[in-house]
């Protein structure tokens, strides 16, 4: 058994194998298939994708019997002669796909590295075209490979998608490859089977000493970042899911709990009803008023949105199961905040309500907290899912329960010139946020008996 890999700048691969259901709404096809119906990615937005698909090639011999010659799918490396019994064939099936976008720009990624691009500049050398792996303007952990049934990620499988990458890189001309957001079983396989940053620094350790220079293979360079995931379960009753969201509160200190209590007061006595829909409850009309809502939140300052209407309408009609809506409205019933999250099965192993796009019409008080974080919170209670993520940054998602959480990213620099440099910052990026992760955890505001015992990880 080997492995090969085609570049595709299609989706016709999708018709080729039965794939599994990915671990997030974001990688299902419905959702990149709006994306390029509208399109947020394309050479137009920037984000030209190409798939790297890899091949499982089984070797073989045809079979002794004429009638199995005629029927079999395997096909000789050769020409069209006729096959014969005993014939050396090979048998290729699509096992893995992993996107690649063809970058000229940073936007809608969320893992920054704007200083390499400098780097790059003061050395009068071209950073743009970049490659870039990951789902476009969506901070969201998960696999960045769609697997054939029955497959599992494997480094072999890693290994051949880089073969493809770097043949992208070297057709266009990229100066690097970064995947955004992995998951940290991606991590550790890259980590166990190919070069990282610290095989640079034995490398350089060596020819330091004096002795002869050592030859610095183009490591994968990892990031690590820090967001914020809510768990649904209860640390002092044996683990068990909220029975709603007092008892959630109950896991924290006392003066956490009544902020809260008054920041949820305090957008009632403004004349302010919260509500949710799902799926398809979700009608025409809330949809254009969320993305009234949606659309303030670029223009205040002074942007344009990444995604259009007629997106979120294409993930209403193809994919509502996954689909909640919260809505805030004024005492007159008009809407004035929308807040849209997607959800896993709840059925699903480590089921995740994600928060992601929000906006308002005005500012009111605390409403921003009620629409994105604890409204999110009682439903993934109601729901049963396991964890809430909404979204990146900020310690104000801390100070309300939610953990910190490692995230990781990959980083592949082609130019050797650059390499150790690019490596000793991302060693100490990974010191620095650490140390921030560890700071952050020891401000949870959880009571005693329902610290953590260590940072969330899935």
């Amino acid at each position: 058994m080997r492995l090969k890999y085609a570049l595709m700048s299609d989706t016709s691969w999708q018709q080729m194998a039965e794939w599994q259901t990915p671990d997030t709404p974001f990688m299902s096809f419905d959702f990149w298939q709006a994306l390029a119906d509208t399109g947020a990615i394309g050479e137009q937005a920037g984000w030209l994708p190409i798939y790297v698909l890899i091949h499982q090639v089984d070797e073989g011999t045809t079979p002794p019997n004429a009638a199995d010659i005629k029927n079999s799918k395997a096909h000789s490396d050769g020409d069209n002669k006729a096959l014969a019994a005993g014939d050396k064939v090979s048998v290729t099936h699509p096992i893995a796909v992993l996107p690649v976008f063809i970058k000229g720009h940073h936007r809608g990624e969320f893992v920054f590295d704007h200083a390499w691009a400098e780097a790059y500049a003061r050395y009068g050398v071209d950073y743009y075209p970049r490659l870039v792996s990951s789902v476009p303007y969506t901070p969201i952990t998960g696999q960045r490979f769609w697997l054939a049934d029955g497959e599992r990620l494997r480094a072999d499988i890693i290994k051949t998608a880089l073969v493809g990458v770097d043949d992208i890189a070297q057709q266009v001309g990229a100066s690097s490859w970064h995947g955004l957001f992995v998951t940290p079983e991606l991590a550790d396989i890259v980590a166990a089977a190919m070069p990282t940053d610290s095989d640079v620094r034995r490398a350089l350790a060596a020819q330091k000493q004096g002795g002869a220079a050592a030859a610095i293979d183009i490591p994968i360079l990892e990031r690590q970042g820090c967001q914020f995931l809510w768990q649904n379960k209860e640390l002092l009753k044996n683990a068990q899911p909220f029975a709603d969201f007092e008892a959630f509160l109950a896991t924290l200190r006392a003066k956490k709990r009544k902020t809260i209590r008054a920041e949820r007061r305090k957008v009632g006595e403004q004349g302010i009803r919260c509500q949710r829909k799902c799926g398809d409850t979700i009608c025409e009309e809330d949809w254009h008023a969320f993305y009234h809502c949606y659309v303030m939140t670029y223009a205040v300052r002074g942007q344009q949105p990444y995604l259009t209407l007629d997106f979120f309408m294409a993930l209403a009609a193809s994919m509502p199961e996954h689909l909640m809506l919260a809505q805030a409205r004024d005492a007159h019933g008009d809407i004035i905040a929308s807040s849209l999250f997607l959800y896993d099965k709840p059925d699903s192993k480590g089921a995740t309500l994600y928060g992601r796009y929000w906006g308002a019409l005005a500012d009111y008080d605390s409403l921003h907290f009620e629409l994105c974080y604890y409204q999110g919170i009682e439903f993934a209670i109601e729901q049963g899912l396991s964890y809430f993520d909404p979204g990146t940054q900020g310690e104000h998602k801390l100070v309300r329960g939610f953990i910190p959480t490692t995230t990781h990213s990959l980083h592949r620099v082609y130019d050797g010139r650059f390499v150790p440099a690019i490596a000793d910052f991302c060693r100490r990026d990974k010191e620095h946020m650490a140390e921030y992760r560890r700071r952050a955890f020891d401000a949870l505001p959880f009571n005693a008996d329902n610290m953590p015992a260590a940072a969330a990880s899935r």
